[in-house]
C-alpha cells in the first residue's frame, strides 16, 4: 500500500499543479506552441469523457468516478500479496481518477491541456488530454499486459 501511495500522490499532485498552471498562464482561446505542427499547450474544458464524448454529463461522470474510486480502493485493500503489475496499474488508476474527479468537483469539468498533432487522418489533432488521462491510459495498458502475463504463467 505504501508503494501505491508513493506513486499515486505525486502523480495526483503533478496533475493538479499542471492544471493550476494552465488556468493561470493560458487563456481558453490561446495555444502555446511548443513544437511547431506537433505539440501545443492549450486550455480546454471537457464536461464529457474520453475524446470529449458524452459532453454535458458532468454529474454522471462524478458518480462513475466515485464508483471507480470505491472499486479501486476495494481491490487495493482486498489483495494482501504484492503484485508489481497490478499495484502499478492501480496506483496510476487511483491518481488518474482522483485528478479528474477533483476537476469535476471544483470546476464542473475536466481541464485538458496537452495537444498533439499526430498527423493521423481521423485524429488531426489528437484530442487534448492531461496528466490524469495519461495515468488512466497507462493503467489500462498495464492491466492488459498483466492479464496476458498472468494467463501465460497459469497456462
Amino acid at each position: 500500500m505504501k508503494f501505491i501511495l508513493c506513486l499515486s500522490l505525486p502523480l495526483y499532485a503533478l496533475d493538479q499543479l499542471t492544471k493550476k498552471l494552465v488556468l493561470r498562464l493560458i487563456s481558453p482561446l490561446e495555444a502555446r506552441i511548443i513544437v511547431p505542427d506537433f505539440f501545443s499547450l492549450v486550455n480546454v474544458t471537457n464536461t464529457g469523457a474520453a475524446f470529449g464524448s458524452f459532453r454535458g454529463n458532468n454529474t454522471f461522470f462524478v458518480i462513475i468516478s466515485v464508483v471507480a474510486l470505491v472499486i479501486v480502493t476495494v481491490l487495493l485493500v482486498r489483495h494482501s500479496q504484492p503484485d508489481l503489475w497490478r499495484d502499478l496499474s492501480l496506483a496510476l488508476l487511483l491518481a488518474g481518477i482522483l485528478g479528474n474527479l477533483t476537476d469535476r468537483l471544483l470546476y464542473g469539468h475536466v481541464i485538458d491541456f496537452l495537444l498533439f498533432n499526430l498527423h493521423i487522418r481521423f485524429a488531426d489533432p489528437w484530442p487534448a488530454f492531461n496528466v490524469a488521462d495519461s495515468c488512466i491510459s497507462i493503467a489500462v495498458v498495464l492491466f492488459i499486459i498483466h492479464s496476458f502475463r498472468k494467463q501465460k504463467s497459469e497456462g
